[in-house]
């Protein structure tokens, strides 16, 4: 059969290392773990488990971090987690046949079920969320973006149908600090696109997050989450379009 390489970038992932590391049940036979700058047990936890560890100095986004792990990569096949991302048994099983007939796809997108503060989510746009994190070495790489950064795979992708879990917010104090530091990114990466943000625009695309997530997608179904939901999304963009007019503002002064 041929070899597996997982690859993760982490910060301060001790809570979630271990169990994600944990689900791939002896399914890789390699793991590369890029980190940043960690003050926890992230990399006690990391060498515990024999991984390839790298410590680069800086940080230069989420893209090119996940290029740098993935360059480290020696497995014919590689698998790309997130620290808070789990394998299932059902989904382990449907990568091992895989990777002993991959047929024609060099790619495979993932469907991903993610947990908010007390239950999974199941619309709100967030389900079916497709992840393309399966791919055979040499035949794709991550973009560049600083955030909300993408694998661009040269052949054809296809789709698995076991989904992994994404335990990505426990509470919401992860909500606030995460709708702060990707908007801030996202503002930093638009702003160097050119693009120009306004308190107008700002708040015209707050409440669009709203309504797409709440009503268009029906986030209404997923319950009070889902409420809360809707209103971190138009959180989010909000401040993200503020931001991006507040870097405006400090460049003509």
């Amino acid at each position: 059969m041929p070899t597996l390489s997982v690859i993760l970038i982490t910060r301060n992932e001790e809570a979630n290392l271990r169990d994600c590391l944990t689900s791939l049940g002896g399914l890789a036979q390699q793991v590369v773990v890029v980190d940043t700058a960690s003050t926890d047990r992230t990399i006690e936890i990391a060498t515990e488990w024999g991984a390839t560890l790298s410590q680069p100095a800086d940080w230069p986004g989420f893209g090119p971090q996940k290029n740098r792990a993935l360059d480290l990569a020696t497995g014919e096949w590689v698998l790309s987690l997130d620290a808070d991302e789990r394998l299932t048994p059902e989904l382990r099983s449907e990568i091992a046949a895989v990777l002993a007939n991959p047929e024609k796809a060099t790619c495979f997108a993932i469907p991903r079920l993610s947990w908010y503060c007390g239950r999974f989510i199941r619309h709100s746009g967030w389900s079916p969320d497709y992840v393309d994190r399966l791919f055979k070495r040499g035949t794709a790489r991550f973009s560049d973006d600083l955030v909300h950064e993408r694998l661009i795979a040269s052949g054809p992708v296809a789709k698995l149908a076991s989904p992994m879990l994404h335990y990505s917010f426990m509470d919401f104090s992860q909500v606030l600090q995460k709708i702060d530091r990707y908007s801030s990114a996202s503002a930093q990466q638009a702003f160097a696109r050119g693009k120009r943000g306004s308190v107008g625009k700002a708040v015209l695309h707050g409440l669009w997050a709203f309504i797409r997530t709440y009503f268009i997608r029906a986030g209404f179904l997923d319950g009070s989450q889902g409420l809360a939901l809707a209103i971190s999304n138009a959180e989010g963009s909000y401040y993200r379009y503020l931001k991006l007019w507040l870097l405006e503002v400090q460049e003509k002064k």
